[in-house]
């Protein structure tokens, strides 16, 4: 999924729930799924080539962010949580 497509599915999910066809948890939920799959669907269309990649491991299990490697995924693994960057284990997405 790219950009465009995330952001109309997050659009059309606020809407109906402005216009009270959606609950809170239905909105959310919807827009979690928008997200989740824009993540693991990423594909960069910048200078970089870049992906996404999941911790594996440790208190950062489950996080998942977007890097050009997997060292440099360890690395934003790391500083986003209180992981030390050598306990960080990644796989790419």
């Amino acid at each position: 999924m790219d950009r465009i497509s995330a952001l109309r599915n997050v659009e059309e999910a606020l809407r109906a729930f402005e216009d009270g066809e959606a609950d809170l948890v239905t909105t959310e939920e919807r827009v979690l799924a928008a997200l989740r799959t824009y993540a693991t669907e990423f594909e960069s269309e910048g200078q970089a080539a870049l992906a996404a990649f999941r911790a594996v491991s440790g208190p950062a299990d489950g996080t998942v962010v977007v890097a050009a490697d997997a060292r440099e995924a360890r690395a934003r693994v790391a500083a986003l949580s209180a992981a030390d960057e050598g306990s960080v284990e990644v796989e790419r997405v």
